[in-house]
């Protein structure tokens, strides 16, 4: 046990005790304090350091576990840290052209995305719907007018950061986190240049794309004055299939996956549960 602190003159014989882990810097009021009548110091003041040192002590004590975990290393935490912010924070150095994402974008996207980013019966379009003057203007008229039927996502994504991170992170839809720096970078200006944001000879890069930036067409077309639903007590979407008591209905596939797409994450039909209403598509190529 800790023996009583009676004097604060003891404290630097004490700062060497092992039991005691706070460095001398750390103890508050060492410098001689006024005497009482009595001529000595007292007592509280050196239970208050005894108090301090041991609580830093145990502050500083990290519990063990053996076994059981351990720390990350920097190149565990790398390879997870891979976000890029909007204002480009994160973003890794590299570079690509028009041309080379053309070549990327032709061996591993367009199985799913069409040659130019059209709509497939695999997903929405990529590029269209978007004008000069969305791109002088920064905001999308399209999206204002309610007939507009054509929704790409280069027509709705306000920042260029969010498409360079979603293709680094998340594509190819079979192969995820497969593609390079640069190879993110060139499929990148490929999109550009299919919006006509960019022209055929670019070369997109870490040191310009914060300029290309300030040419994407909905740069300005995103807001907090709204909340997320504006539907003001009504349904805010329409639709005239059947959502109930649909026995008699005659039902029809609207979407089916690309043949190029067949049996990456496996037999879908196979990775249900086996009660429910919902049933996966059998995926699973034949052999």
């Amino acid at each position: 046990m800790f023996r009583r602190i009676k004097y604060l003159s003891e404290l630097p014989a004490l700062q060497q005790n092992k039991r005691c882990a706070c460095p001398p810097h750390e103890l508050k009021g060492t410098s001689r304090p006024r005497r009482h009548s009595a001529g000595r110091y007292p007592r509280m003041a050196g239970l208050m350091v005894f108090l301090s040192c041991a609580s830093m002590q145990a502050v500083r004590a990290e519990p063990v576990y053996p076994g059981v975990g351990r720390h990350a290393t920097a190149r565990e935490i790398q390879a997870w840290d891979i976000d890029v912010r909007s204002d480009f924070k994160g973003l890794p150095k590299g570079a690509g052209t028009v041309l080379q994402g053309q070549q990327v974008w032709d061996a591993k996207c367009a199985a799913c995305h069409g040659t130019f980013g059209e709509l497939t019966q695999m997903s929405a379009p990529i590029v269209g719907g978007t004008t000069t003057e969305d791109v002088r203007l920064g905001k999308v008229a399209a999206l204002s007018n309610p007939n507009t039927v054509l929704r790409s996502a280069i027509m709705k994504v306000p920042t260029l950061s969010t498409l360079w991170d979603y293709l680094y992170r998340a594509m190819p839809w079979n192969a995820p986190k497969s593609m390079s720096v640069d190879e993110t970078y060139a499929v990148t200006a490929y999109i550009l240049n299919l919006a006509e944001i960019v022209p055929d000879d670019f070369r997109l890069s870490d040191q310009n794309i914060k300029e290309i930036q300030e040419r994407m067409p909905n740069r300005y077309g995103m807001t907090r004055e709204h909340g997320l639903s504006t539907a003001k007590g009504r349904p805010d979407v329409t639709s005239t299939d059947c959502i109930k008591n649909c026995a008699d209905k005659n039902a029809t596939v609207r979407a089916t996956i690309s043949v190029g797409a067949l049996n990456s994450h496996g037999d879908l039909s196979a990775q249900n549960r086996s009660f429910g209403p919902v049933r996966g598509l059998p995926t699973a190529k034949k052999q």
